[in-house]
């Protein structure tokens, strides 16, 4: 590395246009109002109005067993009693009152009554439907059977039964007669299978869906990609969660409120983005995409981070990270991959950062990535034996110096390797040309 090029590169850290410098003397537009999944503390009322049935009250319970705030627990506890006595599951309810163990009151005990008359209603329905299922086979009428089989599977899933609801309804399968009763079947089977945390069965029963392309309208489209993403999402193959989510369309809506909102599409979608995609591609397909846009409007931390950490503004982005991850960890499905998508953001956000410069002053990156020297120089030794930053650290100094290549260097040493080719192909030829000449042939081996 010469000294002018030394000079140059220091001369970069020292402007101000430096990522989170003071870029314009404006001040900065005031942040966006938090949403149900962002500011301090989540909105538990209003995150569970995003979902309905089983889904707002497994979410419920979800942040009611991980959040360490009581006040929050028992709002999120009392909600789901509620929302469970609309409906017909016995033993989740028993569970709840249980968790609540009397902390609000005698209202939200368990009761018994209501228990014992939703069993006796159960056992009435559940014999009703084995003898209209038994008539159905007995006639082979292939059309009442699968409605059979159908009802079954409501049933079971009414009552909390999903392994019983899940073989239910993928006994439909067998008969189904049009396309639409292959999707109404596939979404089951994907309802049930993401309840109970089986994405493999998720991903095929998509598949086979989407292999029946002349009855999908636009809103089956948009949960298939939901459901997907989810799938990918849980195989922690962020790249194939981000494009799903991306592409889902906006006539999702509020259609799909028993597995996603549109709020989680956004807030999935852009951190598997911005985990996975290079910078192109982040800005071609997240922030250029009309689209994709608009989910993103539901979420304005999630876009504000994102366009902060294109416009390499990064203190600001990793800022609005550590403000989302609390209630991040509270979701049901994002949970296990916020410390696997943080890093990889970070890290991403590291080898943006020292990429276009030959030399990097620690300090003022440390600054800029709110952490310590040490730290920072344990996360860039392990960038580099990683190979993602070319690059050595002076440690006394605290100086980061790009390792770039020689182009000159490079270009001799191709021309040379190209000539010593040369050499060896005209030599082979010339003697070639010599054994032909003087009729010199070697018959190969004969077998026998």
């Amino acid at each position: 590395m010469d000294g002018e090029d030394e000079v140059s590169g220091a001369a970069m850290l020292d402007d101000s246009s430096f990522p989170n410098g003071s870029v314009d003397p404006e001040a900065p537009p005031p942040p966006p109002p938090p949403s149900a999944m962002g500011g301090e503390q989540m909105d538990v009322e209003a995150y569970a109005g995003l979902y309905t049935g089983r889904s707002r009250v497994t979410r419920l319970l979800f942040i009611a067993d991980r959040c360490g705030n009581e006040t929050m627990q028992l709002e999120a506890l009392r909600m789901a009693y509620d929302e469970i006595k609309k409906g017909e599951d016995s033993n989740i309810h028993r569970d709840v009152s249980a968790k609540i163990a009397g902390r609000l009151g005698p209202r939200y005990l368990f009761d018994q009554s209501w228990a014992d008359m939703i069993d006796r209603r159960a056992e009435l329905r559940k014999e009703k439907l084995e003898n209209e299922l038994n008539g159905y086979k007995t006639n082979l009428i292939k059309e009442s059977i699968r409605m059979g089989y159908n009802d079954f599977g409501d049933f079971y899933y009414a009552h909390g039964q999903l392994g019983d609801a899940f073989k239910n309804y993928v006994r439909t399968r067998d008969y189904c007669t049009t396309s639409k009763h292959i999707i109404q079947m596939c979404l089951n089977v994907i309802l049930v299978g993401i309840e109970l945390g089986q994405f493999m069965h998720v991903s095929n029963y998509v598949s086979k869906a989407e292999q029946t392309p002349d009855s999908l309208d636009l809103v089956t489209v948009a949960k298939l990609r939901c459901a997907a993403g989810l799938a990918h999402l849980e195989a922690k193959k962020y790249k194939l969660a981000a494009r799903k989510f991306i592409e889902t369309g906006l006539e999702l809506g509020n259609n799909y409120s028993e597995v996603i909102a549109p709020q989680d599409v956004a807030t999935y979608g852009g951190l598997c983005a911005l985990a996975s995609f290079d910078r192109t591609e982040l800005k071609k397909k997240v922030i250029d995409n009309i689209n994709f846009r608009n989910f993103l409007e539901l979420v304005p931390e999630v876009r504000e981070l994102i366009n902060d950490f294109y416009a390499s503004r990064y203190a600001s982005c990793l800022e609005y990270l550590e403000k989302l991850k609390p209630n991040l960890l509270l979701d049901i499905h994002l949970h296990d991959h916020v410390e696997a998508l943080y890093t990889e953001i970070r890290h991403k956000a590291i080898i943006q950062y020292t990429h276009p410069f030959i030399s990097v002053d620690l300090h003022t990156m440390a600054d800029a990535f709110k952490t310590n020297v040490t730290g920072l120089e344990k996360e860039l030794e392990a960038l580099i034996t990683e190979n993602q930053i070319q690059a050595r650290i002076d440690s006394h100094n605290k100086i980061l110096y790009a390792r770039h290549a020689d182009q000159r260097n490079a270009t001799f040493q191709r021309v040379l390797q190209s000539g010593i080719e040369f050499e060896r192909d005209v030599k082979a030829m010339l003697l070639r040309a010599n054994l032909i000449k003087h009729e010199h042939n070697q018959r190969g081996t004969r077998k026998l």
